[in-house]
């Protein structure tokens, strides 16, 4: 995990490089300023407010952090958009132009012959990370040139990524493939080249904008294959709980702040349901494992909420809310939300319209 490191002490330097100014400049290049938080963060290692919290203390103001407090809040209302329904269910299915189910094999292979996009897949495929806008440009192949349906795509490109969050990844890839808003999105090798320092020309997507809705599937990416993606889970362990109260932490919520100072039973609840429908690679879960040896005294349970509570009838359990854990029963701490509204609007900007009032005020 040497891309991402999971000791507190080496996440925490990593808070400290970010540059919010130069990424507001540069954010979109393959180069650029991105802050590389995104699996801290999925993780709930950090909130999207202690990042911002900690970047004021180094004396950046709301003005000089405006876009990459955008991007945070984004962030944010994805999941209050998975609080209130299923990102596996698009809003506009009829707009749905997919004829496949099946991912176009020299996608798994990076192999497409887009140079920069076969690039960035061997990244995904290696680290656990692709950068932001790259996630664009392949789920745009994936579902607007190849006609793939949109939750083949987003499956895939969750289970290979260190910050796969349903929210974010999901709705994301409904996004472009046009089943949560009205245009679809599209890029064109000029767009790709200009912002991942590639040179490439002659290439499939070497055509203009009016061009590219009409083009047939290329036929390098005609061949497909079903995409097996097996959720290799750990061991339980054999659990010892010495209290009548116990933290449930999850895939979502390895805050080694949380409840730090409590007496209580710490246990990092694994459900194979969720991950039935959110599958992770063993790299992936890995890294959430190690993530969690910052908590000390942490458990790791493998099985269904219900059978840990039918074990435990007499415990106390307390967790912190989030869409994949609705169904936990016991006490319900809040998440560390950026901003104090967290109310659904039905699109981004309606409800960054909302908060960022709201930021004006801090």
């Amino acid at each position: 995990m040497t891309h991402f490191p999971t000791e507190l002490s080496k996440i925490y330097q990593r808070v400290d490089q970010v540059d919010p100014e130069k990424y507001a400049h540069d954010r979109n290049y393959k180069d650029g300023h991105v802050s590389r938080l995104s699996p801290y963060i999925s993780r709930g290692v950090l909130s999207t407010k202690q990042v911002v919290q900690l970047l004021m203390k180094r004396g950046f103001n709301c003005q000089d952090m405006e876009k990459f407090i955008q991007e945070l809040a984004w962030r944010d209302y994805w999941q209050i958009c998975w609080q209130t329904q299923s990102v596996l269910t698009p809003r506009l299915p009829e707009n749905d132009h997919s004829l496949y189910n099946q991912l176009p094999k020299n996608v798994a292979t990076a192999n497409t012959g887009i140079k920069a996009i076969d690039l960035g897949i061997k990244s995904l495929l290696s680290t656990g990370y692709m950068h932001n806008h790259m996630r664009l440009y392949v789920a745009m192949l994936v579902c607007n040139v190849c006609k793939t349906h949109w939750l083949t795509g987003a499956s895939w490109m969750h289970y290979h990524l260190l910050d796969a969050d349903g929210a974010s990844n999901m709705l994301s890839w409904q996004w472009v493939a046009g089943v949560n808003s009205k245009k679809r999105y599209m890029a064109n090798q000029e767009n790709i080249n200009r912002y991942f320092n590639s040179d490439q020309v002659g290439s499939f997507l070497d055509v203009s904008y009016e061009e590219l809705p009409k083009m047939p599937i290329p036929e390098a990416l005609n061949a497909r294959s079903e995409t097996i993606l097996p959720s290799i889970l750990p061991d339980s362990d054999e659990l010892c709980l010495a209290y009548d109260k116990t933290a449930l932490y999850t895939i979502y919520n390895l805050d080694p702040e949380w409840r730090k100072n409590e007496t209580l039973n710490k246990i990092l609840i694994i459900e194979p349901t969720h991950l039935a429908e959110f599958p992770l690679s063993e790299k992936v879960i890995e890294f959430i494992t190690l993530l969690g040896q910052n908590i000390p005294d942490l458990q790791v349970y493998v099985g269904a909420f219900k059978a840990l509570k039918e074990e435990f009838p007499d415990m106390k359990f307390v967790f912190k809310e989030h869409p994949a854990n609705a169904h936990f029963e016991g006490q319900e701490d809040s998440r560390d939300w950026l901003f104090n509204y967290h109310t659904y609007q039905p699109s981004f900007f309606k409800f960054w319209n909302k908060v960022k009032k709201e930021m004006r005020t801090w």
